[in-house]
């Protein structure tokens, strides 16, 4: 199965793309998509969904997950990265994308095993899954893998379920 991971931002929107039997992970790609915080909310979203778009394009997920929003004291921030999520839903609809969403505790429980874990110890832990020589450098794509591994491994259960 291969996943496609987003991990929203206004600013550094992260994707990995991994290949993945549920067991086993294979990074394909990771990365992430910038945007001037300079330009106005559009521009940046019109940056986002043009990069996304390429990335569906080129890499034919089976499937996408993306983190859920996180709700923090800055309400203003959330809401940014609402418009980003819908940006990032729309085009893995578009794309007849199976979507998934999980929230930043199911993320780091998956991967980490503890769903308060730093961001160091996630990327640690996706480079070890991985098998990378060393972690990821940006926290973004690293984060963005980490959500394309809690897919693959939850995904078998969610099929089970579903059929239940």
């Amino acid at each position: 199965m291969r996943v496609l991971g987003i991990d929203c931002g206004t600013e550094r929107t992260g994707y990995g793309v991994i290949d993945s039997d549920g067991r086993t992970h294979h990074m394909i790609a990771a990365g992430c998509i910038r945007s001037s915080p300079r330009e106005p909310l559009e521009r940046r979203l019109l940056t986002i969904a043009v990069a996304l778009r390429g990335l569906i394009a080129e890499h034919c997920p089976d499937s996408a997950a993306v983190e859920e929003v996180f709700f923090a004291v800055n309400a203003q921030s959330a809401l940014k990265l609402s418009h980003v999520r819908g940006v990032a839903l729309l085009l893995i609809a578009e794309a007849s994308v199976e979507l998934a969403e999980y929230s930043p505790l199911e993320v780091k429980m998956s991967v980490v095993g503890y769903g308060r874990a730093e961001k160091s110890q996630v990327q640690q832990m996706v480079a070890s899954l991985l098998r990378l020589a060393q972690p990821i450098a940006s926290e973004d794509a690293s984060d963005a893998l980490a959500i394309a591994i809690c897919h693959a491994t939850r995904a078998p259960f969610l099929a089970l379920e579903a059929r239940a």
